[in-house]
């Protein structure tokens, strides 16, 4: 069944929070990271958690940014992003990954696709395995995404995020930690 993203942001949810409904003691506050999908139906950011920085996964701009300061870093359509042992993959998400090294970064961040899901959940998973967040928990809050989810395909995405160090060589794991954890 299609998503209906013309009612707001399918997908929308605070990571924190769900992680601490998760998990009794989520290492990541809540109001920090959001994630959803585009942001075209959006009527004011209170809806979206008022983010103040944006990282839109998609191919287009968004319409609205309220304000927020905006990351556009598209993955290319013909990737397949679960599959990160592909190295356009591995650059894609180091790219991503790199914009958290920044200490002044504005939170919450928003990190949004089309659906809320697929890039944004390869996204998501990466920054969860990178703060420690055990795998079981990183699959759990993939699968409360709405649409066409499956838990071996976040699995696949993980499978490829072993050695982080050396998976994301082009960024500072603990600067990434850092910031978003102060």
């Amino acid at each position: 069944m299609e998503l209906d993203s013309s009612v707001g942001c399918v997908n929308f949810r605070d990571v924190g929070e769900y992680l601490s409904l998760l998990t009794d003691a989520s290492p990541l506050p809540a109001g920090r990271l959001l994630r959803g999908g585009k942001l075209d139906f959006v009527d004011t950011p209170a809806n979206i958690g008022q983010p103040r920085t944006i990282l839109n996964l998609r191919r287009g701009p968004d319409r609205q940014t309220f304000g927020a300061q905006v990351f556009h870093l598209p993955a290319p359509n013909d990737l397949e992003n679960y599959d990160t042992t592909n190295p356009r993959v591995r650059r894609w998400l180091n790219e991503v990954i790199s914009v958290f090294e920044n200490s002044t970064l504005a939170f919450p961040v928003l990190i949004h696709c089309t659906s809320g899901k697929d890039r944004t959940g390869v996204v998501v998973a990466a920054l969860l395995s990178i703060l420690g967040i055990d795998k079981r928990w990183i699959i759990e809050e993939y699968l409360l995404s709405e649409g066409e989810v499956r838990a071996e395909w976040i699995q696949q995405a993980l499978g490829g995020l072993t050695d982080l160090p050396r998976y994301f060589h082009r960024v500072d794991l603990a600067k990434v930690t850092a910031t978003l954890l102060r």
